[in-house]
């Protein structure tokens, strides 16, 4: 039986580690769909409001997507630009 060495181990849980980093992308799906559905429903609610209410939902998704964008590069760096290996 051969021994695991440290670059295989290293590699290994980086690759755990991307993959965890995009199943959070999850929670940022649900986060921009949560955001646009209370929008139309505040919009039902008070038509007037529209122009506000828009730009607030631009800027909630804007922030969520983020974190998105965030976990992305992570994921991207642990596969391909590991500084460990």
């Amino acid at each position: 039986m051969t021994g695991i060495t440290g670059t295989d181990l290293i590699a290994a849980m980086s690759a755990l580690g991307a993959g965890v980093a995009m199943v959070a992308m999850t929670g940022v799906g649900i986060g921009i769909g949560y955001n646009a559905g209370k929008t139309v429903e505040s919009t039902a609610r008070q038509p007037e409001a529209q122009g506000t209410l828009l730009k607030l939902m631009l800027i909630g998704v804007a922030l969520t997507e983020t974190a998105g964008i965030f976990t992305l590069i992570i994921s991207i760096m642990l596969l391909f630009a590991n500084p460990l290996l």
